[in-house]
C-alpha cells in the first residue's frame, strides 16, 4: 500500500480502465447499500442495487424503503466527492399484476439532498428502453427508428460501394439488434412491423441490385 497522492485528472470517457476504476472507488457505498434492509427478492436473490460504471439502479419494494436508500446514497457520494446528475436521476413506479396489490396511484416525490426526483413512465438504461408497465414495444420501437435512420444515412453515402462493401456495412450498423434477446413480453403487432420494416430497408439498401441475391445473403 503506499501513500496518498493527489489525481489531477479525471477518468477518462470510455477508457478501458475506467470502468474498474470507478467501481473501486465506489465499492464502499455498494456495499453499504448492499448490507441495508430494503430490497427486492429476485429469483431468489435480495437486490437493492445495480450498478454498471456510473449507472446505477436502486430498488425497493416500498416508498419509505427507497427514500432510505436514496439518503445513504447521498450521504456516501458526498463524502467521495461524487455529484449526481439530478436530469438523468429518475424514479419509476412498477405496478403489481394483480390490482388488488397496488397500495396506491400516486405517491410523494423522493429527494436527493435537496432535489425532488421526478416520475417517469419510461427510461432508456444501458442501451434498453424500460417502461412501467413491463412491455417491450417502446424498446421495439426505437430499434425500427434506429433501422430507418441508419439506413437512409448510409444509403446516401455509400450507394455507389460495391455488394460485398454494402453487406459489410448493412450488417455492422443496421442490424443493430442490441438487448433484443431481453424482449419477452410485447405485442405480436410490434415484432410484425419490425419485421415489415426490415424488409424493406433490405430492400431500399440494396435498391438496384437483383432481391433474390439479397434473400439468399440474409
Amino acid at each position: 500500500m503506499s501513500s496518498f497522492f493527489i489525481v489531477g485528472n479525471w477518468m477518462r470517457q470510455s477508457g478501458i480502465l475506467s470502468f474498474y476504476l470507478l467501481s473501486r472507488y465506489i465499492r464502499e457505498l455498494l456495499l453499504e447499500l448492499e448490507t441495508l434492509h430494503p430490497g427486492c427478492n429476485i429469483g431468489s436473490f435480495f437486490i437493492n442495487v445495480l450498478a454498471y460504471a456510473d449507472d446505477t439502479v436502486i430498488l425497493a419494494p416500498s416508498w419509505r424503503g427507497l427514500q432510505q436508500l436514496l439518503a445513504v446514497l447521498y450521504k456516501h457520494s458526498t463524502y467521495v466527492d461524487i455529484m449526481c446528475n439530478n436530469k438523468k436521476t429518475v424514479c419509476m413506479v412498477f405496478k403489481p399484476k394483480l390490482r388488488a396489490k397496488i397500495v396506491a396511484d400516486i405517491f410523494p416525490q423522493f429527494s436527493l439532498g435537496i432535489n425532488l426526483e421526478q416520475f417517469v413512465k419510461e427510461f432508456k438504461y444501458l442501451g434498453y428502453i424500460i417502461t412501467d408497465n413491463l412491455t417491450d414495444d417502446a424498446d421495439m420501437q426505437r430499434k425500427v427508428h434506429n433501422l430507418f435512420v441508419r439506413n437512409n444515412i448510409f444509403r446516401r453515402r455509400f450507394h455507389k460501394c460495391s455488394m460485398a462493401v454494402k453487406c459489410v456495412f448493412f450488417e455492422t450498423y443496421c442490424i443493430c439488434l442490441y438487448d433484443a434477446a431481453l424482449w419477452s413480453t410485447y405485442n405480436k403487432g410490434s415484432l410484425r412491423k419490425l419485421s415489415s420494416y426490415y424488409s424493406k430497408c433490405v430492400k431500399m439498401f440494396f435498391l438496384g441490385l437483383s432481391v433474390l441475391t439479397v434473400l439468399q445473403k440474409y
